[in-house]
């Protein structure tokens, strides 16, 4: 079939499962419901598998610009993300037909935001690769447990073949426990020879002439050891934030054949709850952000140079999320979680082998390698588990 008309069935199966929702509350479709054959390149799973595959590439590489900038201690340079985040999701609300916004559902956001703030640290603690590697497996643990389970009420999702589900997804933890013992080198900051750029704009030197320049003074003052096993839990701590972030989603979805449940005949497609979810990352960033300029005594660390690194690091951000749940309507969480998790964490630690040089050694890099094998061991068996 020329790519024209698979294009065009591509196009026309999002509007009819759009429109399926919109009228039964339900998202799944049917390739019989149509009048055309369903080419296998475009089937329903294909379609989901290609949305974790762009999911786990934009979510592995949204923080390649971190690297590039000084950012400082990060919390401006979250809320500039965070409201790139809410515009992607301001977007696509347009593009879907505005559906309602859940305000339930914005409780996932703030779960989100809350984890966020310390991504900043992380990378400048244990560098990239670890740290998205460390956070993306205890956020697989507990996203895939939680949908697998049914925990917080939101209901067990069971798969054709239970036992490579579990497989694959412990394989991708155990990877994650051997990239763990990959030593990582975070490297010097890499704008800390141009301090017209680095400088924070709130601060004014002649009215402040005590004022020291440091991007990170609490990380500056521990020791490497210290400062790798705080980067390390922070990590963790920040992964089971963003596995919890979509269980205010699925409770909604679960309650909505629940005529006792006020969330009673709600959309059973993901996507319908992607503004609600960016509308909390931005609420909440905006409340941390306020915190901290009210700590800092009205003198908050704004670098002009992390703007647009942050403005595109929230628009990859906004997109992999929005393919993230079309992937759901097409699988289910418990496939996708393990899938989506396990990919990103994968090209984040290439992004920081290949290009940051992060990882050094000869042994590191065997140990890399094998890990990566694993990886990618665990995603094939947990795609296979649905079929």
């Amino acid at each position: 079939m020329p790519w024209r008309m698979q294009l065009l069935f591509f196009v026309t199966t999002l509007e009819l499962n759009y429109t399926t929702v919109l009228g039964s509350g339900e998202s799944d479709l049917n390739a019989s419901d149509l009048d055309t054959e369903v080419p296998w390149q475009l089937s329903t799973q294909v379609l989901g598998y290609i949305g974790c595959v762009v999911a786990a590439v934009f979510y592995g590489s949204q923080f390649i610009p971190l690297k590039k900038v000084e950012t400082g201690d990060g919390m401006f340079f979250q809320w500039v993300n965070c409201l790139a985040i809410w515009l992607v999701g301001f977007l696509g609300n347009q593009l879907l037909g505005s559906p309602s916004v859940h305000p339930f559902a914005m409780l996932g956001g703030a779960i989100w935001a809350t984890g966020n703030i310390t991504a900043v640290p992380i990378v400048k603690s244990i560098g990239l690769g670890l740290g998205v590697l460390l956070w993306g497996s205890s956020g697989l643990l507990m996203g895939w447990a939680s949908s697998r389970f049914g925990w917080f009420g939101i209901g067990t999702q069971e798969v054709s073949k239970p036992v490579l589900n579990y497989c694959g997804a412990a394989l991708c933890l155990f990877s994650s426990c051997m990239f763990l013992c990959v030593k990582s080198d975070p490297g010097p900051r890499s704008r800390a020879s141009q301090p017209s750029e680095a400088s924070p704009l709130l601060i004014d030197r002649r009215l402040n002439p005590d004022f020291c320049d440091d991007s990170g003074p609490w990380l500056d003052t521990i020791s490497p050891k210290a400062k790798r096993l705080l980067g390390c839990l922070m990590a963790i701590m920040a992964g089971i934030f963003y596995g919890f972030s979509f269980v205010p989603l699925l409770y909604i979805k679960h309650q909505g054949s629940n005529n006792d449940s006020i969330f009673v005949g709600s959309s059973q497609n993901d996507l319908d709850y992607g503004f609600a979810q960016y509308n909390g990352i931005f609420v909440a960033s905006t409340a941390y952000f306020l915190i901290y300029c009210a700590v800092m005594k009205n003198r908050p660390r704004i670098y002009r140079c992390a703007v647009l690194p942050a403005v595109l690091s929230g628009t990859m951000w906004g997109v992999a999320t929005y393919c993230w749940f079309l992937a759901n309507s097409y699988l289910n969480t418990v496939i996708t979680f393990p899938i989506v998790t396990a990919g990103y964490s994968l090209v984040a630690a290439l992004w920081g082998v290949v290009v940051f040089k992060e990882v050094r050694g000869l042994v590191n890099c065997l140990v890399f390698v094998l890990a990566a094998g694993v990886v990618l061991t665990g995603t094939t068996l947990t795609a296979l588990s649905k079929m």
